[in-house]
């Protein structure tokens, strides 16, 4: 069970890389990346997030390639909300495919 500041810290971290991502695929056009959900640990040094990617073809690269910058992106991060976090957590990024698992159920169903 996730304690109160826990879930502030998660729904910080969404809302901040959510909105940092939005403005880095505006160059990338018909690329949309959303934050869905982020898990951080007990000890708040430690955040897993859950990337929505569309097209969903992308996605694997995307993750790719975010991983491979996750240090530039924690610094940006720890940028804008060094008044907030005493401690910035790492990141560590997942595809969240829940959105193709529910169509994927949904065509099973209707056949």
């Amino acid at each position: 069970m996730n304690s109160t500041r826990q879930q502030k810290i998660a729904r910080l971290i969404q809302k901040e890389l959510g909105d940092m991502l939005q403005k880095q695929t505006k160059l990338a056009h018909g690329l949309l990346i959303s934050v869905s959900e982020v898990r951080v640990s007990s000890d708040l040094q430690l955040a897993t997030v859950y990337l929505s990617v569309f097209p969903s073809e992308k996605g694997p690269e995307v993750v790719s390639n975010i991983t491979a910058n996750v240090k530039a992106l924690r610094f940006d991060f720890g940028e804008r909300v060094r008044h907030q976090l005493r401690v910035i957590p790492e990141f560590r990024f997942f595809l969240d495919n829940s959105i193709e698992y529910m169509q994927h159920i949904d065509e099973l169903l209707k056949k």
